[in-house]
């Protein structure tokens, strides 16, 4: 379990990972080889799995999201699975319980494009479509420590 320390460097690296060694050091309290030492073994026992660029897709010319529901028809859950991870234009997706097995995010350039993805779908599975206005709370980590008992 990380400890207070542990904590603060994460919090640096949440609010910019690019910070050098030195800067980890001066808001932590500790030396520069010490945070390295922390960071390995953060690493290593995977509380940090990556230090991530963020890209807007809209530079890229994908203009719209969409957050599309798939219910795949019986006997087709895997091979939709597949085709979903086949598809670059699918950025995240989740398997969930409940009548919709697939919650995935689609970037897309046109509408027609968003067509055309889905109709790849459409022999294997129901799709229930949703187009993102905004992203009010963008992809982010629960608080460190409890905020509730």
């Amino acid at each position: 379990m990380p400890d207070e320390i542990d904590h603060i460097i994460i919090a640096a690296l949440m609010e910019d990972s690019r910070r050098s060694l030195k800067a980890l050091a001066r808001i932590s309290g500790l030396s520069s080889p010490s945070v390295a030492e922390r960071l390995r073994r953060l690493e290593e026992r995977g509380v940090l799995t990556a230090y991530t660029l963020t890209v807007d897709p809209s530079s890229f010319g994908y203009t719209l999201q969409a957050i599309v529901r798939v219910r795949p028809l019986p006997g087709r859950m895997h091979a939709i699975e597949r085709l979903i991870q086949a598809t670059p234009e699918f950025t995240e997706c989740d398997k969930v319980t409940g009548e919709d097995c697939f919650i995935a995010r689609l970037s897309v350039r046109t509408m027609a494009h968003l067509d055309a993805i889905l109709d790849t779908l459409a022999d294997q599975a129901e799709t229930n479509t949703s187009i993102v206005k905004a992203t009010p709370v963008k992809r982010r980590l629960p608080p460190l420590k409890p905020t509730h008992a």
